[in-house]
């Protein structure tokens, strides 16, 4: 049996030491406020203060998560948007840091929002994480980290370059690739050692299809590296490529080395969320990153089964994590519950992965009535009065913006319009949420980046290879391998579908954040090149029509932004929303989703979060938008024509 004995600190709390371990202080477990020992008997991690902090044992005698049993030096944390990447991301840091550990936490995502989850300012350096004693953490900026490279690439030109090829050559790396391949070069120094002084270093990134392109770029750039030795290349001079490539290679040869890596697919107990973790943990290990970890995370237990909403709650998160696709049951996982708080500050990210010491929540006072805003039926409504338009659907990955485009679309088609409904995900959900259904009226495809580079390649070599001989086709072919050109091809699909809803609905459903930031970066700088190219020769014709500029026309584009009625859905829906209008892009309207509140609860947990509910709820409509729709929490996923039909009917 464990041996217990009370231990007074320097605050004057005394803690529970368990077998030599200071674990944590009394009543996080039992809520005992006399102190005297845990009557639960339990192993477990508490809120501790800064000061019980430091009196405690630096190991861990039974850690809140499997995978920290024998933590690698790198942990990688993916996953599909919305399932609590960025939450574990930060609790595990916290967990390890409390152990004595030092600790540098990094965001990938080009949306990040560490800032707002520990309360503090960061930048592109480590920044100290004040109340957690040996935690770093940083944002990779992808804009500081273009212009830098930008500056190295400038300095390798020869002295007598003129300013004009300067200029060429500075509008040529102004694109996405360029702030991607160097955002890449940041994460890349990390892996390949650039993290001295510290014993862990975790990343957050971006949702799942975003880092999947980033995980393939070591192997991408290294190849064509390897095969190219021509002297230039998409980035500028290719010297600048080449003194990048030996840490190409260490990146890849860390991530995949089980010693140094541990990659986290973190999911939830929903159908699509472990559909798409299972396609993950595909792509991963065919990239040759095997040293997988799964973490279930939001996994529900109904505290009052007579309560609807809650037992279809709990049903769904079980019969989704009974049919979990093989791949993932073969991985190490561990589960972390539900929790009634929102993720944001230390006491709650403390509180993540030591359940007992959850931050206290306000009560409900009365009755938790829905708020009185309209369904998306009124949204499809309004938007079919216009007879044709662009309509953008974005947001966080995870909020359902993929279930609201389709449902529009579908709204659309049954008020009797011709409808495109695509999507420029990586991810590409749309398939699983229509389940395969047709409907006449409705044209449905994806952007396919691999098809669309194909197209694009074949292209460029009928066009510009044309007239080339064999070696110049051959060298011209080389060049189009760069990992640089799928963004081009990607670029021109998008730009086709844009032009499309000249005389018909279009609805598009983007990727998550960052990817759709990094598409609207490659059209504001195509949008740069073809005013400097073409407004020489045609000076106040008004026949250029960019699709940046489409896109600013209010009448033609209707922005739909979607969020969960929870503090870092909407604080980021809030920040798409700003930098979009610093393009002179307007959002026509938000759409908050999956709402408890207005679905109606009686369980104990599920109304801890309502409260929540309601602030954001009220955040939206009082400083943020235009219109506000708002759509129920499904007790069935709305999979499918008919459940997506009455979502908009």
């Amino acid at each position: 049996m464990a041996k217990r004995t009370l231990t007074p600190t320097r605050d004057g709390r005394r803690v529970c030491n368990v077998n030599g371990n200071w674990l944590f202080p009394f009543g996080s477990c039992c809520r005992r406020e006399d102190r005297t020992p845990c009557p639960n008997g339990r192993t477990h991690l508490g809120a501790m203060t800064e000061a019980t902090a430091q009196e405690r044992s630096p190991a861990m005698s039974a850690p809140p998560l499997r995978l920290l049993t024998a933590a690698p030096p790198q942990l990688f944390f993916t996953g599909k948007g919305g399932v609590g990447k960025t939450s574990l991301a930060c609790a595990t840091a916290i967990v390890l840091a409390d152990a004595r550990k030092r600790v540098l936490l990094v965001s990938t995502d080009p949306a990040s929002n560490l800032d707002e989850m520990f309360g503090q300012p960061l930048i592109d350096t480590p920044r100290p994480i004040q109340g957690v004693p040996g935690l770093s953490a940083m944002n990779i900026d992808p804009e500081a980290a273009a212009e830098a490279y930008r500056a190295r690439v400038l300095a390798q030109l020869d002295p007598d370059t003129t300013e004009a090829e300067r200029a060429t050559v500075r509008e040529q790396l102004s694109g996405a690739c360029t702030t991607e391949i160097a955002a890449f070069d940041e994460f890349a120094g990390l892996l390949a050692g650039g993290a001295a002084g510290f014993d862990h270093v975790i990343f957050d990134t971006a949702p799942t299809g975003h880092t999947l392109r980033l995980l393939s770029l070591p192997k991408a750039w290294s190849g064509f590296l390897a095969g190219n030795d021509r002297g230039a290349s998409c980035l500028g001079p290719h010297s600048g490529l080449k003194m990048q490539e030996s840490r190409f290679n260490a990146a890849l040869k860390a991530l995949s080395d089980p010693a140094m890596t541990a990659i986290i697919l973190v999911t939830r107990p929903e159908r699509s969320a472990l559909l798409e973790a299972a396609r993950t943990a595909d792509e991963l290990s065919a990239l040759g990153l095997r040293n997988q970890h799964l973490v279930v995370n939001g996994v529900f237990h109904a505290s009052l089964r007579e309560d609807p909403l809650a037992a279809s709650f709990e049903a769904l998160g079980r019969d989704a994590l009974a049919a979990m696709p093989e791949v993932l049951r073969a991985l190490p996982s561990d589960e972390v519950p539900l929790r009634g708080f929102d993720m944001v500050g230390l006491p709650a990210l403390r509180a993540l992965l030591q359940p007992d010491a959850a931050p206290a929540s306000p009560a409900i006072l009365g009755p938790s009535s829905p708020p009185e805003l309209p369904g998306l039926n009124r949204l499809v409504d309004e938007l079919a009065a216009k007879g044709s338009g662009l309509v953008m659907v974005m947001g966080k990955g995870g909020v359902g913006k993929t279930t609201v485009a389709a449902a529009c679309a579908i709204g659309l088609v049954e008020r009797g319009l011709q409808v495109h409904l695509s999507t420029t995900d990586p991810a590409a959900h749309l398939v699983m949420t229509l389940a395969g259904d047709a409907l006449p009226g409705l044209r449905v495809d994806r952007i396919d980046p691999k098809v669309e580079t194909e197209r694009y390649v074949e292209r460029i070599m009928t066009t510009r290879g044309r007239d080339l001989d064999e070696q110049g086709a051959a060298l011209l072919r080389e060049d189009l391998r760069s990992p640089c050109t799928e963004e081009v091809a990607v670029y021109h699909a998008f730009s086709r579908i844009v032009a499309e809803a000249r005389s018909a609905f279009v609805v598009l459903d983007t990727a998550p954040t960052g990817h759709t930031l990094l598409l609207m970066d490659a059209t504001g700088a195509y949008h740069r090149q073809m005013v400097r190219d073409l407004e020489p020769r045609f000076p106040g014709t008004g026949r250029m029509v960019t699709p940046l500029m489409r896109l600013q026309d209010p009448d033609y584009t209707h922005v739909v932004l979607v969020a969960l009625p929870e503090t870092t859905p909407v604080s980021e829906a809030a920040a798409l929303q700003e930098d979009l209008r610093r393009a002179h892009i307007e959002p026509w309207a938000w759409v908050v989703n999956r709402s408890l509140l207005a679905a109606g609860t009686r369980d104990p947990l599920l109304r801890q979060r309502l409260e929540g509910e309601r602030r954001q709820i009220d955040r939206v409509c009082g400083t943020l938008a235009q219109r506000v729709f708002l759509l129920p929490w499904q007790a069935s996923p709305p999979v499918g024509l008919s459940a997506l039909r009455r979502l908009a009917a």
